[in-house]
């Protein structure tokens, strides 16, 4: 979505963009009803002209065929990209995979244009952290492949304070980074009246609800949200269930069957799983929530990195609840936003959930309305764009 949204933005600014890309598979690893694997099919969305070139849709937890996954797609880019797409006067390239940058360099040098290089998930340490990848000869190979593809970038694009400390910590040149963050589309995510009756048909009436949206993967660590409902169902077992706390958790992933088994194991009456929803519903879901929740793992790389989630929470004016140390803390901090609490700890999980249902309802109103202010300013897609334009345009013209 957020490439879709930059291709509509650099096309409303006057400039001619095309999209080079795969077959839809993201996030279960099945082609998009519609979609059959062939050499080449163009099509337009949303305006935007689009090529896509073969790949193996593939999205398990099997590093080989993840792996067979990115470097097809970075061979048909690198075979059949300079005769799907008219030449361009400078590449953007959006990262992950790391694979993406051969089709960048091969690319960069037949048309003799320079290529702008977005990072939005920094490898080898995400590969590390999910438990993708764990042979540390391999994980040192894709760092220096990592290295050899920012020093041919002209400029590097990264979404973090962290991820710029990162790069630099790797010698790669301060004037190359530009740290631009994701941005919220308010006409995606906004504050919705709530619907009692969705409410009512989802089981979240008279409930106080922690909602988690978006992919349930091995990065997010939800083991730790199902134990802290445990503690919270035991907290209060003999109360009246009105305006209990419940985890309410939307979307799916490699992570959602083992979450919903130990549920049934623990025989938990306050999670539910509704399954995904299509973009345009999320607003009304997330006017249902009490809170939103952000929780990844406790890794040095989650840290430094700032979950596009963390800004459609933003958008939806909603408390946000942030289960994860370094920079998404900060940020919902330095906000005042929502509350924070340490990541992969039950305990304190539960202690936050508890700590906000206890704030006075105007309270958490502040933060909803403190996160939408942000959302519609500092994180304006307006605003952001702009700035990724610039950066292109100088590239354009040779200057980092």
């Amino acid at each position: 979505m957020l490439l879709q949204e930059l291709a509509q933005s650099l096309q409303g600014l006057g400039h001619e963009v095309t999209v080079l890309t795969g077959f839809p598979n993201y996030p279960s690893g099945q082609l998009y009803p519609g979609y059959k694997v062939r050499l080449r099919r163009r099509e337009m969305l949303a305006g935007v002209p689009v090529v896509r070139v073969p790949l193996y849709p593939e999205h398990s937890q099997s590093g080989l065929r993840r792996a067979l996954n990115y470097i097809s797609f970075a061979l048909s880019a690198t075979l059949l990209g300079a005769w799907s797409v008219p030449r361009p006067d400078v590449l953007f390239v959006y990262h992950p995979p790391l694979t993406i940058g051969l089709p960048a360099y091969v690319l960069s040098r037949l048309w003799r244009r320079p290529f702008v290089y977005q990072i939005q998930d920094m490898w080898p340490e995400t590969l590390a952290a999910t438990g993708m990848f764990s042979n540390q000869r391999l994980l040192g190979w894709i760092g220096r492949m990592a290295g050899w593809i920012y020093r041919k970038a002209q400029s590097i694009l990264v979404i973090s304070p962290g991820f710029r400390h990162n790069l630099l910590v790797k010698g790669t040149p301060a004037e190359k980074i530009h740290v631009v963050s994701n941005w919220v589309d308010p006409s995606a995510y906004y504050r919705a009246e709530p619907d009692p009756q969705l409410a009512q048909e989802l089981g979240l009436a008279g409930r106080f609800n922690v909602m988690f949206a978006g992919n349930m993967g091995e990065a997010q660590g939800l083991e730790t949200v199902i134990e802290a409902a445990r503690l919270l169902q035991a907290d209060w077992q003999g109360r009246p269930s009105q305006n209990s706390p419940q985890f309410v958790m939307v979307g799916d992933g490699v992570a959602l069957p083992r979450l919903q088994e130990l549920a049934a194991q623990y025989r938990l009456n306050n999670v539910r799983f509704l399954g995904r929803f299509p973009a345009q519903e999320m607003p009304r879901l997330y006017a249902l929530a009490d809170a939103l929740l952000v929780h990844l793992k406790d890794d040095p790389l989650f840290r430094i990195t700032i979950p596009h989630k963390t800004l459609a929470y933003l958008g939806s004016g909603k408390p946000i609840l942030a289960a994860v140390a370094g920079d998404v803390a900060d940020l919902v901090e330095a906000i005042g936003a929502g509350v924070t609490c340490p990541p992969q700890d039950p305990s304190a999980l539960a202690a936050a959930v508890g700590a906000l249902q206890a704030l006075p309802a105007a309270e958490r109103q502040a933060m909803g309305d403190r996160g939408a202010m942000a959302a519609q300013t500092r994180f304006s897609r307006a605003r952001l764009t702009s700035e990724i334009e610039l950066v292109l345009q100088q590239a354009a013209l040779g200057r980092s």
